[in-house]
């Protein structure tokens, strides 16, 4: 990232993000000052930054970036991977719902109220849920509605309900629409039963008809009033809502697949042993494990107290490593739903609101275990744009080949012919080694497959 305003904050008048020589900062500018002391005075901030709720800041004496004079300047805590809602599983989902309702709870508890709930507001650091947005807040007007519950719908009931009663794969619509899901569209696509559900009569169906209903008319009446004491209910109804919503247990061709993998249990205590090893060799500052399924080798690399962010593109995999590292309390390791044949793009107002997956690496180390002849064969990508891709990825890289006398790859070609004639180990040691160099290449025991060990070539 270059020294400037950080593209995905310029929507907000009271502040917004820049980099200047490496570090974040964030502006408040003076029209959000009166709020930005109440945040401050009141006690709200530190309670938040107690209960893990508020990415932490501190307020440091640097100029502001624009012409125009800033009230504050703040350095938060930097993230360590940005991620969207539209990679989060459905857990993460939910979880990242229940903060910002706990967030604006503590918040009215304080006299103020959350001006916006964006999921986007919202990342995920150490498997925690955590407003990164300092400048959400202001002062609770008595007696006004939550100014951020339609978003709040939108940015997360809608979804939840969606995946919960549809399909986890509608989750990608949090991509199409940057605003939130439409709330006449998530009507329209959950089934008739969700109306016995009160919290999703109240808050979807109800809310989008009233939303139908004013939307070409001129509202000339005053807001109601709405007592502190319904507003509460309004959020206690809105947690218990999506608290209840639950993925349905379902297989998915990948969810079980160290289950079903075709290495002997020493091959694969084998294979963990030399990616341990190679991570080792690397001693990387961060690492990205792509298609790495429930997470079994992304742990590996959390383990050694490396930032780790695991990818896969099966949303029911990424469910339980997600779970798993709730459960095990497991840090340092970040689960994301990706499609490597067609990874997050860079999106909203001029491309540059959300960054694609490109745009957020390189990563110091990849991880691509079991992955290329899904990309090679199924997805038709030569073995030279592969390398290509991964060089861009990454300084250091464990991949490992998968041939096609590999099971695996013999099933993927008893559907179609076998057109790959290019897809052999010596092609795959010479396209790679065009732009990296094979520090170390062990054969998996047990097997035909070969782990390898690359450094990037300067």
């Amino acid at each position: 990232m270059n020294d400037g305003v950080v593209p995905g904050s310029f929507r907000d008048p009271a502040g917004h993000v820049f980099e200047r020589g490496g570090v974040l900062y964030r502006q408040v500018n003076p029209s959000y000052a009166d709020s930005y002391d109440q945040l401050i005075e009141s006690g709200l901030y530190d309670a938040l930054v107690r209960r893990n709720l508020l990415i932490p800041h501190e307020e440091v004496d640097q100029p502001s970036i624009t012409p125009a004079p800033a009230y504050r300047i703040l350095k938060p805590f930097r993230i360590p991977f940005v991620s969207y809602p539209y990679e989060w599983c459905f857990g993460q989902l939910k979880e990242a719902a229940l903060a910002t309702l706990e967030i604006q709870k503590l918040s009215l508890k304080f006299g103020m109220s959350l001006k916006d709930s964006t999921a986007y507001n919202i990342q995920f650091v150490d498997n925690r849920a955590l407003l990164m947005d300092t400048l959400s807040f202001e002062p609770y007007p008595e007696g006004e509605p939550w100014v951020a519950y339609r978003q709040f719908c939108q940015h997360f009931l809608a979804p939840l309900a969606l995946i919960a009663y549809r399909d986890t794969r509608l989750s990608c619509l949090s991509q199409r629409y940057i605003d939130g899901v439409p709330l006449d569209l998530a009507s329209k696509l959950l089934p008739g039963r969700t109306y016995l559900r009160t919290s999703l009569l109240t808050h979807l169906h109800l809310h989008s008809k009233s939303q139908t209903h004013f939307q070409n008319k001129q509202v000339v009446s005053r807001r109601r009033k709405v007592s502190r004491l319904a507003l509460m209910g309004i959020l206690d109804s809105l947690e218990s809502g999506v608290r209840k919503l639950a993925l349905k247990k379902c297989r998915t061709t990948w969810s079980e697949y160290y289950d079903e993998t075709n290495y002997t249990k020493d091959a694969f205590a084998e294979k963990k042993r030399q990616v341990e090893q190679f991570i080792e060799f690397a001693k990387p500052a961060g690492a990205w494990d792509l298609g790495a399924n429930n997470g079994v080798f992304s742990r590996i690399a959390a383990a050694k107290q490396i930032p780790t962010v695991s990818f896969d593109f099966d949303p029911m995999a990424v469910e339980q490593n997600y779970l798993t590292c709730k459960e095990t309390k497991v840090s340092n390791l970040l689960p994301l739903v990706m499609d490597l044949a067609n990874p997050s793009p860079a999106i909203g107002w001029n491309n540059s609101e959300r960054l694609s997956l490109l745009d957020r690496g390189p990563a110091d180390l990849a991880m691509a275990l079991a992955l290329i002849h899904h990309l090679a064969i199924a997805n038709n990508v030569p073995l030279p744009a592969l390398a290509r891709f991964f060089a861009s990825l990454c300084n250091w890289l464990i991949i490992e080949f998968v041939p096609k006398e590999d099971s695996q790859v013999q099933r993927m070609l008893s559907t179609r012919d076998d057109i790959f004639a290019d897809y052999t180990v010596e092609v795959f040691e010479d396209e790679f080694a065009r732009l990296f160099e094979i520090v170390e290449k062990q054969a998996i025991r047990d097997s035909s497959r070969t782990l390898y060990l690359m450094k990037k070539r300067p």
